[in-house]
């Protein structure tokens, strides 16, 4: 679909309010550089070949559009798609966009990349395509994440990646950006920022989404190919919010398609227990953007709290604030416990494992399926896989064998030290 300026920025990267470039002196020379290289990039048909080269045989696309026919017949409602973005390169969605950022990089002549990452997948992303394509890694991560997903820092050391834990703050993805920001402002001459979603100071929230925006084209060719109709549901988990615009912006337009944006509910609707910034966030301005943000009285960010480190985020990219107050996407939430079930439920009834981040956006799917009727069609995305996970759903899922054999496993581990 041709794209309309109703949903694009304007020249200063606001997005209706949001968005903009609230970022120091000295990054503007760096931002300005990205913008020009970005728009030229667009327009030359040797990068675009080698996107789509890149795209096609290292990220593996197109994922598979999975109808889950088994899922759809328990619910007895709308039949249920699965759009698998866990079946790319690195388990995730992130590598869409890491790999057209390193070739922007690559295009700039940058040889070393700062990056922030809360789940893993875009740090583990990023490491790869770095790995690829030549350049110094170095990724910034809050502590708390990098213990929650730890498998994830593993990988990303075995790629050759520095990654650097923030022990500062509430230790989360907020302070991950904060650190990357950080360097980058420190070494803006050789570095560029590979910033993880679509967020931030103009362009990256709209660099982003360029390079997503695959994912919703594709659902689009494959849904038409096999049941010739248009979703009438498109449904994906929200943290910045880099898969959900993915698959949202071939429908902004398709105004018979409803859109919906999943938050993480965390423990609850208690101030300080979620990451739903639509539930008493407010808007400020922090990080280099203007968006929605949950903040205390002082207008000072607050903790989040969430089981999925990637969507545990006090802010939203600014796309998603003009689209909420536009109405044009509906924005809603899912508890960690409601997660956790739906991470079981999916597992048990089509053998896909979810990541946690993405199983918010199936219990959105699971409540909506059976209020409506069978000739009705929802597609999830599911941004990525769940291994990553395996020690939350450990301590959340398992049987007592799996924690002893851990325990087993950690003496035998310190005894081959000695």
């Amino acid at each position: 679909m041709a794209e309309s300026k109703k949903y694009q920025p304007d020249q200063y990267g606001y997005y209706g309010e949001y968005g903009g470039r609230y970022a120091p002196e000295v990054l503007i020379p760096a931002l300005e550089e990205l913008e020009e290289c970005f728009e030229s990039a667009k327009k030359d048909p040797e990068f675009i070949k080698e996107l789509k080269e890149a795209q096609k045989n290292y990220i593996g696309r197109p994922t598979p559009l999975c109808y889950l026919e088994n899922l759809s017949d328990k619910l007895g409602g709308a039949k249920i798609y699965l759009k698998n973005e866990g079946l790319a390169h690195t388990g995730a969605h992130k590598i869409n966009h890491c790999v057209g950022q390193i070739l922007l990089a690559k295009r700039m002549g940058k040889k070393r990349i700062v990056a922030e990452t809360g789940a893993g997948q875009h740090g583990l992303a990023t490491s790869s395509v770095c790995a690829r394509y030549g350049m110094d890694c170095h990724v910034y991560m809050g502590a708390r994440d990098a213990d929650r997903q730890r498998p994830n820092v593993f990988w990303m050391e075995t790629l050759g990646a520095e990654v650097i834990p923030v022990h500062h703050g509430g230790k989360r993805l907020k302070d991950a950006v904060n650190a990357a920001l950080k360097d980058w402002i420190t070494n803006v001459r050789d570095s560029h920022y590979l910033l993880g979603s679509c967020l931030g100071p103009h362009p990256f929230p709209e660099i982003n989404r360029y390079f997503q925006k695959v994912v919703g084209e594709e659902i689009k060719s494959q849904l038409v190919e096999q049941q010739r109709t248009l979703p009438d549901y498109v449904i994906a988990c929200v943290g910045g919010g880099s898969n959900a615009i993915g698959a949202f912006n071939e429908f902004l337009e398709e105004e018979s398609v409803q859109l919906i944006g999943v938050e993480a509910g965390g423990q609850g609707p208690e101030v300080g227990q979620h990451a739903a910034r639509f539930q008493g966030g407010r808007v400020g301005v922090v990080e280099g953007y203007k968006s929605y943000w949950l903040q205390d009285e002082h207008g000072q960010v607050q903790d989040t709290v969430s089981i999925s480190a990637g969507l545990d985020y006090a802010g939203i990219g600014p796309l998603h604030a003009f689209l909420h107050d536009q109405g044009r996407v509906k924005y809603t939430s899912a508890t960690d416990k409601e997660v956790l079930e739906a991470v079981k439920t999916l597992a048990e009834n089509e053998g896909i494992l979810s990541a946690l981040e993405s199983a918010h956006g199936l219990v959105e799917a699971i409540r909506l399926a059976p209020t409506l009727s069978k000739d009705k069609t929802i597609v999830v995305n599911l941004s990525g896989r769940g291994e990553k996970d395996l020690f939350i759903f450990g301590r959340h899922l398992s049987s007592s064998s799996f924690r002893e054999f851990i325990e087993r496993y950690a003496e035998e581990f310190k005894e081959s030290d000695n």
